[in-house]
């Protein structure tokens, strides 16, 4: 197959902002996160798949299975829906407060 390019788990993208090694990035309709540290517009790989320790809104509690959300303005994870991207669900348990929660990411694209 000639037109085959990639299994598209890992992606170069330009980063939308500055954003950290490690850190969850939307970019339009992708969320990933990113493998390296990189400004905005510098092109970065991300990670699309897999269980990743994010930045979450502190004051919220999480439950395993709870579907997680892109606050982009924010640059937080969070269990919001309105007005934000869904990106995937909590895999432990995350008090109230808490800096970080575990998200398994599916890399689909919503």
């Amino acid at each position: 197959m000639q037109n085959y390019v990639n299994a598209g788990e890992n992606i170069t993208l330009p980063a939308p902002h500055d954003v950290a090694s490690g850190a969850g990035a939307l970019t339009g309709a992708i969320f990933a996160v990113a493998q390296a540290a990189a400004l905005t517009g510098e092109d970065v790989v991300f990670v699309r798949r897999g269980v990743f320790d994010l930045a979450k809104v502190s004051a919220q509690a999480w439950t395993v299975g709870a579907k997680i959300y892109s606050d982009a303005a924010a640059k937080l994870a969070t269990t919001t829906a309105s007005g934000n991207t869904l990106i995937g669900a909590a895999v432990v348990v995350a008090a109230n407060p808490s800096e970080t929660g575990r998200v398994l990411l599916d890399g689909v694209i919503r």
